[in-house]
């Protein structure tokens, strides 16, 4: 029995999980459920694209992922079932799988058309769940959608750069729980522009000239620790999934301070790179 996963924007206060995962373990008591999260910002798509491409491959192949993001369905907001990558996410076609697509091309999509034979205001319960239990049961994309070949892209999901090849301009696409800044520039694409070249990362009034491998890189481990001063350093890195990301090292946004916080930095704020032409 395959893993079916959830994101959602539902929160941890009202019903709305808990009633999914009661409705798929009504169809399937031995299903595992694995929660990805709950606590995306209230339709935010390019934030919950960001949190299910950087958690999907973890999972075993065949695992199924219904994500609840912006799923009233509406004439300009149908609803897909995905197969990609071996495992299968069944979602609002809204642009939530366009940056996992920009990477790897689906092996096939069909357009959710069962919605007939139920009637629903919570298509994640009612519709999602139905094409999730179909799934883990063996059953096929063809019997509960018609094949189609494209879906609707996120606007601005890409970074922009100019015809001189000497600038990137990106934006904030999600802040993580630690209010570090993550744009949306990855670091193929940074080098890619970059061709060794010397670079100014800049970001509201905050200038950059140098990405660190990883977030102590700042600390002077040389110096005793009752000299150091490094909590509440502002850096830049390329982080585990590779997109580049502001930071402050050891933050807290409840406390001493974070990227966001400190640095007024909020979605979709632009960040730029230009590159320094010797």
């Amino acid at each position: 029995m395959p893993i079916i996963t959830l994101t959602t924007d539902f929160g941890e206060k009202d019903h709305f999980a808990g009633a999914v995962k009661g409705a798929i373990y009504t169809e399937l008591p031995e299903i595992k459920i694995v929660d990805i999260s709950h606590s995306v910002s209230p339709f935010n798509i390019p934030e919950a694209a960001y949190i299910i491409q950087n958690a999907y491959s973890s999972f075993p192949k065949g695992t199924i992922h219904i994500i609840g993001i912006d799923s009233e369905m509406n004439i300009e907001n149908k609803h897909i079932a995905m197969k990609l990558d071996d495992h299968y996410f069944i979602c609002a076609n809204n642009g939530i799988m366009s940056m996992i697509c920009a990477e790897i091309a689906p092996e096939k999509i069909v357009e959710i058309n069962i919605h007939d034979r139920i009637e629903t205001s919570f298509p994640a319960l009612d519709v999602f769940v139905k094409v999730a239990c179909h799934i883990a049961r063996g059953g096929t994309l063809e019997v509960i959608g018609k094949v189609i070949d494209s879906i609707k892209p996120i606007k601005n999901l890409m970074p922009y750069v100019n015809d001189e090849e000497n600038q990137i301009v990106g934006s904030v696409i999600y802040i993580d729980n630690y209010g570090n800044v993550i744009s949306n520039i990855k670091k193929a694409f940074f080098e890619k522009i970059q061709k060794g070249r010397a670079f100014e990362i800049s970001a509201r009034n905050y200038t950059f000239k140098k990405i660190y491998t990883k977030y102590s890189d700042v600390v002077n481990f040389d110096l005793p620790l009752e000299k150091r001063n490094d909590e509440g350093k502002s850096l830049v890195v390329f982080n585990s999934s590779n997109y580049l990301e502001i930071a402050v090292y050891k933050s807290n946004s409840q406390t001493s301070g974070s990227a966001s916080t400190l640095m007024g930095l909020d979605l979709m704020d632009a960040i730029s790179v230009n590159f320094i032409n010797e």
